[in-house]
């Protein structure tokens, strides 16, 4: 599963770790992120996120 980096402020999504804070867990890919999930650093939409290259 591939990591996405936040273009606003950097943050690294990464499907191995989740995003607890927000109860995604674990093994969760960045495609099956809920539409309404947003960055936990600065709060903007998956829209502003790319893969890591």
């Amino acid at each position: 599963m591939k990591k996405y980096i936040c273009l606003v402020c950097d943050y690294i999504y990464d499907p191995k770790k989740g995003d607890p804070d927000t109860g995604i867990e674990p093994g969760t890919a960045f495609e099956d992120l809920p539409d309404n999930w947003t960055c936990p650093n600065c709060g903007v939409g998956k829209e502003d996120f790319e893969p890591v290259k």
